[in-house]
């Protein structure tokens, strides 16, 4: 609908507000006596979330509808269990708690949801869906905009028809079945098309045709090269899709100096194979020009590098090779001075994208356009991820060519008198003559001409994010990207300049496109939304409301400043429509909730302020959100941020903790989440970190004790084990297992309402996290007695040797300690011993034809390194094979591969840490095959 930054999967966001909501069996004993008949159900449940996931289910009504079955399903169970404890209580609650309880527990009506830090609007969609009225709200203006387009506005006007005459022309149209905002998305699609084709009536002078003349086919020697893809498109007047320009300063050699050289980090233009074209540069005398040429350059390096001048130097002259330093380009474009050379131009044909040379007429073209108006506002000099300030970029005006300007004003100015159109249109259709607007709560002609403004000013944004001098052109897909393709707005060289009256790329048409298409598919309007603009430290809206939100995180993303590219067009768009929402020049940043030290001063201050409003935002939870339910919380987790005596710690993470606590919280599980895309992780066959973590929180009772440290490691102990089996029974992959292990170890740790060290010091959650890892590392150790005597000689060796080889005498020593023997281990098949050495066997030197039931000495060590042999081969099916075969056997291979993954985490060990890890990823999987087809003899109630 609209782009934000770092949004959550909607199926992240469906699966974990359904968990929130849905109790576990256990919960209800006279339902589920038994642990038999407990696990039952908890697999029942499991089963509907693994549907409700599913993205091609995100709006299977069927799905959808058993899901909100089972959540009121399990609040009539909450209500009725409640209300036999008023029963009880009658005779000790006043007449006011009795009201005030009853009404909390209605079986006749759902609590409603709240998100406090609702961003892009991802958990208040997915509540709504789930059958929540859903509630959000957000400090940003544009956060609440996108929320208000998603929640809030589609309700309001679901199940009515288009109110355009094209439709309304056609009456058999008219009168269909217009279900949620379909209609709604009917009309933002008519009169975007409207605006679209009033923008070409007022500017396409700006956007001209391309001819392909006979002299750009047959070429000229020695200007410009022949080009027999050309022949067919010769006499035709192209629509040009994009234009390609380098960004140039004056050459610092004296000799040259009059001559702007361009700064182009590549000159090729698609790397499509069989498709390739790219950029030459012809000198002439003390100038140059560019053509085009298609096919693979004979100098593929010198053209995929540009004018780049590797590490030494930034760019280098194109006329004298003398190097220019960033430095100097920064004082160029500071004083002004930095300019741009049209490179290409890239055109639309009947058979695909056409490369074609830059030409006068066109360049000219471009430098005609006069914009009347263009945003202000200075752009953060600091920001992460870089940005393009240095360089003479320093407004948000100076984001956008004049012929840029001139297009997003047009599109801007053409929302207002689409909305007069759409209000005529709608009293036409029958709609009320009410002038009230949609600001407050009307659903007249106004209002609904004023919803439609709402999404087409949205339009006007997104083609903003496609419409500025630092997006870049896709080589491999032949598209113009936007420009926030990371949460930055790094420097571009090369730019392109897409044309928004086109049909293709980064056209204005497209943005109506897809954003009518979320519209119609994946907007419920199915219960009441409502989004407010609220500072989350301040806010009441949570009151006796579900509660999951996904915070700041820390300093990985300056919201408030990266918003501010959008909010200058929103604001020129939509003022009239939401004059309180943006009646500031700019986003709202000095209550952000970012620790960024240039804001407050130093990193210690930037800490504190973020300690302390997340503390009050945090706080105003525990004390507001539903006692029925859990709050969880998102928290983008990151492995590491500094290195100390102690070990590797992450501050953000350790400060959010901390805020999560002292709020009033309890932290009763913390679950890993992959929440970013697979193209955001280190790679896909890598052991990356879960990107997120769910923290699942209750209030903390008033009279939680104080313990001992000593008293503190003693639960620990007690209790983590038997957490530690339950998440690995629950499959959590071993990269993830010591994050979902700080949930059990923190639920100690919070219980308590504080944690005393020998001096009567209060533990720090540093401290914490590290008794945790510790009591974790101890508990992986203790179920090495599980295993047999020649896999525990293993373990022993693959932590000091790994796979390499060792001396015999150390391996038989450790062999007696062990109760085993080297001959034995090899008699076992897991190790080679020759000329004093001794090594473990890797899984690809075990025979391929090993059958477990013919093995006299099996081992979990084997079976271990046969599976992931099996699964590296052969695939899932190939270790469903001996799944099968090993029977009940097989769970002690996932046990020992957690403790083989930590190992090699703790060694280094890259490569077989992904083997172990890949295994237990792979287990349901290789379960559910092994399922299907049991061996014979074997018990098939095993995997029941």
């Amino acid at each position: 609908l609209h782009l934000w930054w770092s949004r959550k999967p909607t199926a992240t966001a469906r699966a974990v507000i359904f968990a929130q909501m849905v109790d576990d069996p256990s919960s209800h004993p006279d339902l589920f006596p038994t642990e038999q008949a407990q696990q039952k159900e908890r697999e029942r449940l499991f089963r509907l979330i693994e549907e409700l996931v599913k993205w091609e289910n995100t709006t299977h009504e069927a799905v959808l509808a058993a899901a909100r079955e089972e959540i009121w399903k399990s609040w009539r169970r909450t209500c009725r269990a409640r209300r036999e404890w008023r029963e009880a209580r009658k005779e000790n609650l006043t007449p006011e708690a009795l009201a005030r309880d009853e009404a909390l527990y209605d079986p006749d009506r759902l609590p409603a949801f709240h998100d406090p830090f609702a961003g892009g609007g991802t958990l208040p969609l997915e509540a709504q869906r789930l059958g929540l009225d859903s509630h959000a709200s957000d400090l940003n203006p544009v956060a609440v905009l996108i929320n208000k387009a998603m929640i809030e506005i589609p309700p309001r006007f679901a199940g009515r028809p288009p109110v355009n005459p094209e439709i309304r022309a056609r009456q058999t149209l008219f009168a269909r079945d217009w279900r949620g905002a379909q209609g709604l998305a009917e009309d933002v699609r008519y009169y975007g098309q409207w605006m679209r084709d009033e923008a070409e009536r007022r500017i396409g002078h700006l956007y001209p045709k391309i001819e392909v003349t006979a002299e750009m086919a047959a070429g000229c020697a020695g200007l410009w090269p022949a080009r027999p893809d050309l022949k067919p498109y010769v006499g035709q007047k192209l629509t040009v899709i994009a234009w390609l320009w380098a960004r140039t300063v004056k050459s610092p050699n004296p000799a040259f100096n009059h001559v702007e050289v361009p700064l182009a980090s590549t000159f090729m233009l698609s790397t499509k194979p069989g498709k390739e074209a790219y950029v030459e540069p012809v000198i002439e005398g003390d100038g140059y020009r560019f053509t085009v040429k298609v096919g693979k350059p004979k100098d593929i390096e010198a053209a995929k590098n540009g004018t780049s001048a590797g590490k030494r130097a930034a760019f280098k002259c194109l006329l004298s090779d003398s190097p220019i330093s960033y430095d100097y380009i920064r004082n160029e474009g500071q004083a002004g001075r930095m300019g741009a050379r049209l490179m290409a131009i890239v055109a639309e044909g009947p058979r695909g994208r056409v490369y074609l040379p830059p030409t006068p007429e066109h360049e000219a073209v471009a430098r005609q356009a006069m914009p009347e108006w263009k945003p202000e506002g200075e752009i953060p000099k600091r920001m992460t991820g870089g940005n393009c300030t240095p360089y003479g970029l320093t407004s948000w005006g100076d984001l956008f060519t004049p012929r840029q300007l001139v297009a997003l004003t047009t599109f801007s100015d053409l929302v207002g008198e689409a909305i007069e159109r759409v209000r005529r249109d709608a009293l036409a259709a029958g709609l009320p003559d009410d002038p009230t607007p949609l600001r407050d709560g009307a659903t007249g002609a106004q209002a609904y001409a004023d919803a439609v403004g709402v999404y087409l000013g949205m339009c006007v944004s997104k083609q903003a994010n496609r419409s500025a001098s630092l997006n870049f052109w896709d080589q491999k897909g032949g598209n113009v990207q936007q420009v926030f393709a990371r949460q930055a707005l790094p420097m571009t060289w090369d730019f392109v300049e897409g044309n928004p009256l086109s049909g293709s790329t980064g056209n204005f048409v497209g943005q109506v496109e897809y954003l009518t298409r979320v519209m119609e598919a994946a907007l419920p309007a199915s219960t009441g939304g409502f989004v407010q603009q609220r500072d989350a430290q301040n806010q009441y809206l949570s009151r006796n409301k579900l509660v999951s939100t996904d915070p700041p995180y820390y300093d990985n993303i300056g919201y408030a400043d990266l918003s501010d590219f959008f909010y200058v067009w929103l604001r020129r768009s939509l003022k009239p429509v939401f004059p309180d929402l943006f009646a500031t020049l700019a986003v709202p940043k000095a209550e952000e909730l970012v620790a960024t030290p240039y804001r407050h001063g130093s990193k210690e201050k930037a800490e504190k302020f973020f300690l302390d409003g997340m503390t009050q935002a945090l706080h105003r939870l525990a004390e507001q959100a539903h006692p029925a339910f859990p709050v969880t919380i998102y928290y983008a987790f990151k492995q590491s941020e500094t290195e100390s005596e102690e070990g590797t710690a992450s501050t953000g993470w350790e400060t959010f903790l901390d805020a999560v606590i002292r709020a009033g919280f309890a932290i009763t599980g913390t679950w890993p989440m992959r929440t970013e895309l697979s193209n955001r992780m280190i790679g896909k066959d890598t052991n990356a970190l879960a990107s997120s973590i769910v923290l699942v929180c209750r209030p903390r009772p008033a009279d939680a004790p104080t313990a001992t440290r000593r008293e503190f490691v003693g639960a620990l102990k007690a209790e983590l084990p038997e957490a530690l089996a339950h998440l690995q029974r629950g499959n959590i992959a071993p990269v993830d297992l010591a994050q979902a292990a700080i949930g059990p170890g923190m639920a100690v740790f919070t219980r308590y309402a504080r944690v005393l060290d020998a001096q009567g010091r209060a533990l720090a959650v540093r401290e914490a996290l590290a008794l945790i890892n510790q009591t974790l590392d101890e508990a992986l150790a203790e179920q090495e007695g599980d295993f047999d005597a020649d896999t525990r000689w293993a373990l022993a060796w693959f932590e000091q040797h790994g796979f390499e080889p060792g001396e015999f005498g150390v391996a038989e020593t450790l062999s007696k300690a062990k109760n085993t023997s080297v001959a034995g281990l090899v008699e076992a098949g897991i190790v080679e011993s020759k000329r004093g050495k001794v090594r473990l066997l890797r899984p690809g030197e075990l025979p391929a034809d090993w059958d477990p039931a013919t093995d006299a000495r099996l081992t979990a060590w084997e079976m271990v390194h046969h599976l992931i042999r099996a699964l590296e081969t052969g695939g899932e099916t190939a270790a469903a094979a001996l799944v099968a075969k090993l029977g009940s056997q097989a769970d002690i291979a996932r046990e020992l591969a957690y403790r083989l993954y930590t190992l090699c985490e703790r060694k280094k060990r890259a490569a077989e840490a992904l083997s172990y890890n890949a295994l237990v990823q792979s287990w349901p999987e290789i379960a559910h095959l092994a399922r299907q087809t049991p061996p014979e003899g074997e018990q098939d109630e095993l995997f029941a």
